[in-house]
């Protein structure tokens, strides 16, 4: 697959293998189009995926379109960076962001009443994503969910400088108290994490409607997925800040190869 939002030049596509080239921007569009040309290729069959180097949204809404053709079980792969190429000034969106929605599938059930609105933020790099969705939902009630451990040792505080720049998302309570810990490179602690954190906020008062926006790393990203998959039809929604374009390079190196088994729950159970 070749991603627009990376404006890659045709020359450097690779010259072996089979290419799926589309100028769809749109999740839904994008992949329902691949869906259309390999889905007899891809029912019944093994499927490992690279989502190293997705879109977080065409990521999300691959996973909800395998649960929907009743893909239920498929590896994915993510490779760790040794470093990102500007440490704590790697930008990973290329341009403003231009509209903050609901990743396609993931649009929830939602409820009227917003007493207790809850907006979940999966913290990373780029600050400008994490002040647009923050101030889209500014009636939310704002809690973050950090990255830790990191993939190396110094990318936790990295994005702590990043995330600095975006207070008012970031720290909300100024003093932390919100601040919730997932590791970056395991969608299945980080899925049960959000599990935790919404049970604890539901003690306190019943939520009204959550929010999730994961804007750290892809495999984190996949486990907001799976906790919206499990969590079935409720007022949940996953939010995105999509921007112009994306970098096409941020990473040095390869530091590990992590392997994901990822088993969904049959769609008419949910």
């Amino acid at each position: 697959m070749v991603f627009p939002h990376y404006r890659y030049d045709k020359k450097y596509y690779p010259k072996s293998g089979e290419i799926f080239d589309s100028q769809e921007m749109e999740e839904s569009e994008y992949l329902n189009s691949f869906f259309d040309k390999y889905s007899g290729q891809l029912i019944g069959k093994k499927i490992s995926i690279d989502i190293t180097g997705f879109m977080r949204p065409h990521l999300l809404f691959l996973v909800r379109l395998f649960q929907f053709h009743g893909i239920l079980k498929f590896d994915a792969f993510y490779s760790e960076p040794v470093r990102y190429q500007k440490k704590d000034d790697t930008r990973f969106s290329a341009g403003p962001v231009t509209l903050v929605r609901p990743i396609a599938g993931y649009e929830g059930v939602p409820e009227n009443d917003s007493s207790n609105d809850i907006l979940l933020l999966g913290i990373g790099y780029d600050h400008e994503l994490l002040k647009q969705v923050a101030e889209h939902k500014d009636f939310a009630k704002i809690i973050t969910l950090w990255g830790f451990p990191s993939l190396r040792a110094d990318m936790y505080q990295e994005s702590v400088i990043r995330a600095s720049k975006a207070p008012e998302a970031a720290f909300p309570t100024g003093k932390g108290k919100l601040r919730y810990y997932a590791p970056v490179n395991d969608p299945f602690s980080t899925a049960a994490r959000i599990h935790e954190i919404v049970c604890v906020e539901s003690i306190k008062k019943s939520v009204t409607n959550l929010y999730l926006s994961p804007l750290s790393t892809k495999a984190q990203a996949l486990g907001f997925a799976l906790y919206a998959i499990y969590a079935g039809p409720l007022a949940i929604s996953i939010i995105f800040p999509f921007a112009d374009g994306y970098e096409q390079e941020t990473s040095v190196g390869i530091a590990e190869i992590w392997r994901y088994t990822i088993e969904l729950p049959n769609m008419k159970v949910t």
